[in-house]
């Protein structure tokens, strides 16, 4: 047998789960970032991807953006793109959720398989560099003042910092429906939106806007933790007075209609995944919390995290 007739056959065969354990874990994998590059879910995405290989469970990770609407433009593709396959992975987490929710999109997220989630994350507030306010009480005095003149810039509807914004409004007074928020289809857009002073606040995983933060190009006045991030110097928004708590996680699932072995086997490799070096050292570069929940308890995570939101955004007038 020829050399390439035999790998052809072999990654079929690895493929369709025939193989011994040992010989099919190594694998090619593809990644759906439903999102454009340089936000959260990108990172995310990229920095398992590297895991994974790193770990030898992967042999190479090949990636898609594909932003918009908080990832159901991306959901949509993986579900009709994926089915079947066993060796795709797509990121996901709250912000999905949100904007499922928000828009209503032509496919559910039911349809792709839940894997696992891998981080949890808060979200962190900042004013550009050159802004006129200094602290969060003095935007919330200007939002009470005016609310459609505080310009809040984010991922996309129903993205958690979008959540976040109208939970701020409800707990210091304001209506919520009269947020002027700022949607963008990715972190890289809001980042240079916020940078060009081209809105009033910016909010995001703390990832996302660290180097920022550090050189000075953004000045952070809140995160919406129960209590600060360790090592970080920015106070939470409950002790300032505004009784918000909202986090961030992100998660991955797997391709619709794969078999409950291939889904086992997907979340051995994430496993393997997570606890590499190379993971590790994302987690602290990135101030990503490990918060791993795997299979159906994921899933049940995943069900009552739509109920929790539905119902805070119903009563901040989102929906």
């Amino acid at each position: 047998m020829r050399r390439d007739t035999f790998l052809k056959s072999m990654a079929a065969l690895a493929a369709a789960g025939l193989l011994p354990q040992a010989q099919a874990q190594a694998v090619a994998m593809k990644m759906m970032l439903p999102a454009n590059p340089g936000g959260g879910w990108d990172t995310t995405g990229r920095a398992l991807g590297k895991a994974l290989q790193d770990a030898g469970v992967a042999s190479t990770v090949t990636y898609e953006n594909k932003g918009g609407a908080a990832g159901a433009i991306g959901l949509a593709q993986f579900v009709n793109g994926s089915k079947g396959d066993p060796n795709a992975l797509m990121v996901m987490g709250a912000v999905m959720l949100g904007g499922i929710i928000t828009g209503k999109p032509p496919v559910s997220l039911q349809q792709a398989t839940p894997l696992a989630r891998i981080t949890s994350e808060y979200n962190v507030f900042v004013l550009p560099a050159n802004s006129p306010f200094k602290t969060m009480d003095e935007v919330v005095a200007q939002l009470k003042k005016d609310p459609g003149s505080v310009k809040w810039g984010g991922g996309s509807r129903g993205s958690t910092e979008h959540i976040a914004a109208c939970m701020i409004a409800k707990a210091v007074g304001v209506d919520p429906a009269k947020i002027n928020y700022v949607a963008f289809r990715g972190g890289g857009e809001a980042i240079s939106a916020i940078l060009g002073g081209n809105v009033t606040v910016g909010g995001s995983g703390y990832s996302e806007f660290a180097e920022y933060i550090a050189t000075g190009k953004m000045k952070p006045i809140g995160v919406t933790s129960a209590e600060r991030l360790p090592g970080i110097d920015i106070p939470t928004l409950k002790e300032q007075g505004i009784d918000v708590e909202i986090g961030n996680w992100r998660g991955v699932y797997g391709a619709p209609g794969i078999t409950r072995e291939q889904r086992d086997a997907l979340i051995t490799k994430l496993e393997k995944a997570v606890q590499s070096a190379s993971w590790q050292e994302s987690l602290k570069k990135n101030e990503w919390t490990p918060a791993w929940l795997a299979g159906d308890a994921f899933a049940s995570f995943v069900d009552q995290e739509f109920k929790n939101l539905r119902e805070i955004m119903t009563s901040a007038g989102m929906v």
